[in-house]
Parts: structure tokens; C-alpha cells; sequence
């Protein structure tokens, strides 16, 4: 059995991820392959809101991943604000085989910027890799788009599971070092603060700092 501390009970995270992009780009197929394994080639559009959390390990932290899912369709857009709130990931997925859906990335990323923090840890996701005859989005022109946008970059494909996994590990990696970072760097400047204790800093008017330098410059013998 294994026996926890106070302080190492409390260390979990949660973090919230969307999933976005146009309707019918495999996103809600992502999320049933990286969560429960599963993937429905007759899927239709999700209707609504739904999310599931996913549990990954890090540096032997246990990490919670609440993954969301909505439908791009524009009637589905009133959901949009209260689904991006408190978003600290984002799978920004289209479809390699249809153009339309790349073309659409710099709308979504207006909106993911509209209503969620900038510093959002954004992938941009190139699905269905595996239909390499029907490719009309090359690996280049995806690599090329996330770097001009500073995005991490990954074709994937929900039917044979390609990089699923690591496109979400990518996210809840990149959002827990940055944790991490914040939480040295927070505590280094407690250590500074800390550092203070029990100096007592003087400050003295002008005149009676001259009165001070001529008692020393008289002694103990002066006339």
C-alpha cells in the first residue's frame, strides 16, 4: 500500500484542452481513440457539449486532461464562449484531405484568442493521414502555418490511431512545464522575500548624520 503525504495528495492538476476546427475533421474520432480506444467510421456531428477525462502521468504527477468536444458547425457557435473559458490546451484539428479546413485555422485562432487566454498551448492537427491518395494539405504547408503562428505541429489519424496519444501528451506536457516553471520561479522570489526577515533598515535625516560624523571625529579625548 502505498502511503501519501498531505502536500503530495494535493499536487494533481487539472487541466482543461478544447478541441476545435471545422465540422466533420475527425475531432470527436480523436478524442474516443485517445480516451477510450474506440473509433466509429459512421460518426455524425456532435450536437452540444461533451468532454472526457483522460488521466496521464508526469515526472510522477498524476495529471487530469479534461478534454472537450464541440461541434465547428457556425449554428453550434453560442456555445463557444463558456466552452473556451478556462482553457489552458487546444487541438486546433483539420482534415489533410480537405483544403476548406486548413483555410479555416486563422478564424478558429481568432476566436481561440477572442475568448480564452493567449497563452493558450496550441497543436495545430493534421487528421486523417492515413487517406494518402485524397491528400489535397501537404505535411510542409501544415508544418509551415504552425510555425508563423508558433504552434506545435502533428498529422494524426483516428482510424490507425497515428499520433493520436502524442498529440494530446504533447499539450499536457507543454502546460505542465509551464506550471512548473511558474512554480519555481514563484518560489524563488518567496526566498527572496523571505530573505528580508529581521533587517531593520536606518534612515537618518541630513543633519543628524553630520551631528553623527563629528562625534566620531571627536573621540573620546577632544577638547
Amino acid at each position: 500500500m502505498a502511503f501519501y503525504s498531505e502536500e503530495e495528495q494535493t499536487e494533481d492538476y487539472l487541466f482543461k484542452i478544447v478541441l476545435i476546427g471545422d465540422s466533420a475533421v475527425g475531432k470527436s474520432n480523436l478524442l474516443a481513440r485517445f480516451a477510450r480506444d474506440e473509433f466509429y467510421p459512421n460518426s455524425k456531428s456532435t450536437i452540444g457539449v461533451e468532454f472526457q477525462t483522460q488521466k496521464m502521468e508526469i515526472n510522477g504527477k498524476e495529471i487530469k486532461a479534461q478534454i472537450w468536444d464541440t461541434a465547428g458547425q457556425e449554428r453550434f457557435r453560442a456555445v463557444t464562449s463558456a466552452y473556451y473559458r478556462g482553457a489552458v490546451g487546444a487541438l486546433l484539428v483539420y482534415d489533410i484531405s480537405r483544403r476548406q479546413t486548413f483555410e479555416s485555422i486563422g478564424r478558429w485562432l481568432n476566436e481561440l484568442h477572442t475568448h480564452s487566454d493567449m497563452n493558450v498551448v496550441t497543436i495545430l492537427v493534421g487528421n486523417k493521414s492515413d487517406l494518402k491518395d485524397a491528400r489535397e494539405v501537404s505535411t510542409a504547408e501544415g508544418k509551415t502555418l504552425a510555425e508563423a503562428q508558433g504552434l506545435f505541429f502533428i498529422e494524426t489519424s483516428a482510424l490507425d490511431s497515428s499520433n493520436v496519444a502524442a498529440a494530446f501528451q504533447t499539450v499536457v506536457k507543454e502546460i505542465y512545464n509551464i506550471l512548473s516553471r511558474k512554480v519555481i520561479q514563484s518560489q524563488e522570489l518567496k526566498q527572496k522575500d523571505t530573505s528580508w526577515n529581521g533587517k531593520t533598515v536606518v534612515l537618518q535625516a541630513e543633519g543628524n548624520q553630520e551631528a553623527d560624523e563629528k562625534s566620531k571625529k571627536g573621540g573620546c579625548c577632544s577638547s
